[in-house]
């Protein structure tokens, strides 16, 4: 996928400064620190202000994961690849091939299990790979090459929160407009899928968490394809328009901005999906 701004945008310094800075320089950073939810969303109400060529959504994350400079061994910056690339060291080609055919398997079951239950929209579902990832890494069944962000501020703000065991972090990634279910752009090489368009009414869980995906367009399909792809461009951190850290403790206190409990962010026992989706990664080979 491209850079975002390759020349420059704005976004806020570790010190809180609005300023005019490249995407490299923001997840060369600690992070702008906040004190509340408040504070937060003003700070993303100015960043979305002075960058009106994307759209801003939102990852929460319980850490900074970062990965070295191929230029400078001392330097490192933020990563955010899709679960499918991720390691360190890098999967070998073996394994990636093994994620590949493990993916494959998953897609073959959902397109069955969608079947049997007479979830509506079958055949869209066997005709765009896309629509089947999106499902599978949403409910979390096998690795895909597809990263999860969501439009809702508290909510990326919330799932940082229940895994942190200190600080929490909150990345910015900047998309170009969203139209429809799925937004393919050329320029960007990126793909947006908007989950609540793509799932059924039985699945719950992404109209909950206001759900999108982003992944590589066009997209990867199999393994042989990943030779086409330099391993540090299958990187959404190349999106990142701000990166935020807090204390949670300190982040909620206000009462009027709660926290969102994991059990509403994930309404297991009435969502439909996640009950096909079990039934699915039950069936699948150990990854690795």
């Amino acid at each position: 996928m491209e850079i975002i701004a390759k020349e420059r945008l704005f976004s806020f310094t570790d010190a809180g400064r609005l300023a005019s800075r490249t995407c490299l320089s923001i997840r060369k950073d600690q992070g702008c620190r906040v004190k509340s939810y408040l504070d937060l969303a003003t700070k993303v109400a100015k960043l979305q202000y002075k960058n009106p060529n994307y759209v801003m959504l939102f990852r929460g994350q319980p850490d900074d994961y970062r990965r070295r400079s191929r230029d400078n061994p001392n330097s490192d910056f933020s990563t955010l690849k899709p679960n499918l690339f991720r390691g360190s060291p890098a999967p070998s080609a073996t394994r990636l091939q093994r994620r590949f055919d493990r993916l494959a398997v998953a897609e073959n079951h959902l397109v069955v299990e969608f079947e049997r239950v007479r979830f509506p929209d079958l055949e869209r579902l066997q005709r765009h790979r896309i629509l089947r990832w999106s499902i599978l890494q949403h409910y979390e069944v096998c690795r895909t090459p597809l990263l999860d962000v969501t439009h809702s501020l508290r909510i990326a703000a919330s799932f940082a929160t229940h895994e942190a065991r200190g600080e929490a972090y909150l990345f910015v990634l900047g998309v170009p407009n969203i139209s429809g279910a799925i937004t393919a752009s050329a320029e960007a090489g990126l793909q947006i899928i908007r989950l609540a368009s793509v799932c059924p009414p039985a699945a719950v869980r992404p109209h909950i968490q206001e759900g999108y995906l982003l992944g590589e367009y066009p997209d990867m399909g199999a393994y042989h394809q990943k030779q086409f792809y330099p391993h540090h461009e299958i990187d959404f951190g190349r999106r990142v328009a701000a990166k935020f850290r807090f204390d949670p403790d300190e982040f909620w206190r206000n009462t009027e901005f709660p926290l969102i409990g994991k059990d509403a962010l994930y309404p297991n026992r009435n969502d439909r999906m996640y009950q096909l989706a079990e039934s699915i990664a039950a069936r699948l080979t150990n990854e690795d």
